[in-house]
C-alpha cells in the first residue's frame, strides 16, 4: 500500500508564493507517474499538474502554467508544488496522487492513490 501525505497549506495574501511537499510511504514510487489536484469549496475536484518519474514529460492545467512548477525528489520519495502569485481562485484543498504505471495523466481516475488533502486559502 503506498501512503501520500501533503502539508505546506495555510492562509496566504493574493500574490505570495507556497510550496507544497508530499511525502510518499510505502513501496518506492520512483517509476511512477505523480501529481496534483484540487478541490474548491462546492465543486469536484480538479486536474493541476502531473509528471514522469524523470520529469521529461509535465503537463500543467491552464490555470496553472506559468505560475505552478511541479517537481520530485525520487531518492526521497518526495513530490512538490512550487505556487507563485497564488490568486483567490487557487483557494482549494490540495491532494498529492501517485498511479501505476508511468505515462502521467490528467483524470482523476487514473490515479490510484490519493493524499488526505492540505487546504490552502489565498485572501484577497
Amino acid at each position: 500500500q503506498v501512503y501520500l501525505a501533503e502539508s505546506g497549506g495555510g492562509l496566504v495574501k493574493s500574490g505570495d508564493s507556497l510550496r507544497l511537499p508530499c511525502a510518499a510511504s510505502g513501496p518506492t514510487l520512483a517509476r511512477n507517474a505523480m501529481g496534483w489536484f484540487r478541490q474548491a469549496p462546492g465543486a469536484g475536484r480538479e486536474f493541476v499538474a502531473t509528471t514522469n518519474w524523470g520529469e521529461s514529460t509535465t503537463y500543467y492545467a491552464d490555470s496553472a502554467k506559468g505560475r505552478f512548477t511541479i517537481s520530485r525528489d525520487n531518492g526521497r520519495n518526495m513530490l512538490y508544488l512550487q505556487m507563485n502569485s497564488l490568486k483567490p481562485e487557487d483557494t482549494a484543498v490540495y491532494y498529492c496522487v501517485a498511479k501505476i504505471g508511468m505515462v502521467p495523466a490528467t483524470e482523476e481516475d487514473d490515479y490510484e492513490y490519493w493524499g488526505q488533502g492540505t487546504q490552502v486559502t489565498v485572501s484577497s
